[in-house]
């Protein structure tokens, strides 16, 4: 049958008895978990600032994320209590609310599948990065009615299934961790000289690396072809670095290696694309080897752009980026060439072990990334790589070093391997207990259970008789016309309204001071820390923030993805 037969879609709640000073629960969308149905509604508002734009809902209610990507990441669950009975949250959740004789955790389990948010996902509506799940879809949207002591079974089943797969995911999650930490153990130990301390020992008699770089050093004085003269290299800053062994010496990226930042093609020529040279994107630069790439340019790119060819051996470091692409590196083992967020070090060039300064660099990580510069999106640049400092040993020992860290990091790349077989397995688990419980397998059935047909038309039986509602309009954020300050009379306006308005809408006025209360001066705010806590539509946030740029509250720092919002003053 429907879900609208077995559950309200969206109901009201009448408000008008309600005291606009009573605490009540409030659920923004963050505090809804993805895919594990926790909830958590600790967070009280009064009333008043609640009862208009945001959603209603009780104790036992289902709430189900209606937005992308929150849908598709599952973030459903059942409500627990509330602040003295009542809930609001984000207008991005629908509300189920299920009738006399329908387990809250069964709907809950039933709509939170992968099956159920697969059809979900098939049929949402709106534009890229703002398509929902229509209320008609939850409404017509068809589950499996097990009688009531049924539905209690299943429920208990599913949790105890479930409890034995979350205990079984937490560990292989701690193995996962404990993986990553021996794995940034073996890298800094491999750095510092620690891995090849019996090593040295034994070969006492190799050539230190100072020779090293006197004869680097040579070579770039001699085919120097640099801007201006050539510039003998400064001790790089070694504050905060470990003591070094005998026989290592610290020097700068740039002192020894010639450093490269890449370049676009302009995209609007389609003869400098799809040729046969390779092209990296900073994407592509993730703590791997590189032997081939997403894009290509032809000849005619290549020389038409300041990008240049790099051998292979050379390392990629990613420059920009707020997320985990800023400070990953890669090698290259092709010739390829670079876009400008990446800068390419050409370790091949000297004698230097490539594997080396990659192992080097990947351990710096978390240093390299504090490294970046600017306040919307941090970033390196070629002069702040050519400073990063780093241990430079003897070559004997750099071709031992990489030996010792290959053949630890294989055994950890397995055991990595294995675990995330293990969740993905754990993932599918999981499914195959919630196909099995709604295909009536996973319980057995008791005779003496009330038949699932009679449930069903006593809960028709105790409906209200249903009133066509009428059809849901899509709500228009119009900007209103500026005030004249003249008294309204029935005759038509002779001026043409201005297409902008030069006063914000009655409502804005309400979104307007929210916004302003939850901002703190000096932090920088991303539209998503405001949208999802304040429960805003699209429309709302647009109006509002327009708004606020235009009456100089509020200033905007950086443009589109990247924007974000500060206060003024």
């Amino acid at each position: 049958m429907k879900i609208e037969e077995i559950a309200e879609v969206n109901p009201r709640l009448d408000k008008k008895d309600i005291p606009d000073d009573l605490l009540v629960s409030f659920v923004p969308m963050p505090a809804v978990g993805a895919g594990d149905g926790s909830i958590d509604v600790l967070a009280v508002k009064p009333f008043s600032e609640v009862k208009k734009g945001f959603t209603s809902f009780q104790q036992g209610d289902v709430l189900f994320a209606k937005i992308t990507p929150c849908m598709e990441n599952g973030k459903m669950a059942v409500v627990p209590e509330v602040k003295n009975g009542y809930g609001f949250g984000s207008t991005e959740f629908h509300v189920l609310r299920p009738k006399p004789g329908v387990n809250a955790r069964y709907l809950y389990f039933y709509v939170s599948s992968n099956k159920f948010r697969g059809d979900a996902e098939h049929q949402m509506t709106g534009a890229v990065g703002q398509k929902r799940v229509p209320t008609q879809f939850l409404r017509d949207a068809t589950i499996p009615l097990a009688p009531l002591n049924e539905q209690t079974r299943i429920v208990a089943e599913i949790e105890k299934q479930f409890s034995r797969l979350d205990e079984a995911v937490a560990n292989l999650k701690r193995v996962k961790a404990n993986l990553k930490r021996y794995k940034a153990a073996v890298l800094k130990a491999a750095v510092e000289g620690k891995l090849t301390e019996e090593w040295r020992k034994q070969h006492p008699d190799v050539e230190p690396a100072d020779k090293l770089l006197e004869r680097i050093l040579e070579e770039r004085r001699a085919n120097w072809q640099g801007r201006g003269k050539y510039k003998e290299p400064v001790a790089p800053d070694t504050s905060g670095l470990p003591e070094l062994p005998e026989g290592w010496v610290c020097v700068s990226i740039g002192d020894v290696f010639e450093v490269c930042v890449g370049a676009t093609p302009s995209r609007v020529k389609p003869e400098y694309w799809n040729g046969s040279v390779p092209w990296v994107s900073s994407g592509e630069v993730a703590f791997c080897r590189i032997r081939s790439t997403r894009e290509t340019i032809t000849d005619l790119g290549l020389k038409s752009s300041s990008t240049k060819l790099h051998p292979p051996g050379t390392i990629l470091l990613g420059m920009i980026g707020e997320g985990k692409t800023r400070g990953q590196v890669a090698i290259l083992d092709i010739e390829a060439c670079n876009n400008q967020n990446s800068a390419a070090i050409r370790v091949s060039d000297t004698e230097i072990v490539s594997e080396y300064i990659y192992s080097f660099l990947e351990q710096e990580y978390e240093r390299t990334r504090l490294r970046g510069s600017g306040g919307n999106q941090p970033a390196l640049n070629k002069s702040r790589v050519e400073q990063i400092p780093f241990s430079l040993p003897p070559i004997e020992e750099q071709h031992q070093i990489v030996a010792e860290v290959e053949r630890r990091l294989s055994i950890v790349a397995d055991a990595e391997a294995q675990v995330d077989a293990n969740l993905r397995r754990a993932a599918r688990l999981r499914q195959s207990i919630l196909k099995q419980a709604f295909s009536g397998q996973l319980v057995s059935q008791d005779p003496n259970d009330e038949p699932a047909s009679v449930l069903l038309g006593r809960i028709r039986s105790q409906q209200p008789p249903q009133t066509k509602e009428p059809a849901a309009r899509q709500r228009k954020h119009r900007l209103p016309a500026p005030r004249t300050g003249a008294p309204r009379t029935g005759a038509p306006a002779t001026n043409p309204l201005p297409m902008v308005a030069e006063a914000p809408a009655p409502y804005g006025d309400a979104i307007i001071a929210r916004i302003l209360a939850t901002m703190q001066h000096g932090r920088e705010y991303a539209r998503a820390d405001l949208v999802d806590p304040l429960g805003l539509t699209a429309g709302q946030w647009n109006t509002a923030i327009q708004e606020l740029k235009r009456v100089g509250k509020v200033r905007q720092v950086g443009e589109r993805r990247g924007a974000r919002y500060v206060v003024s003053g």
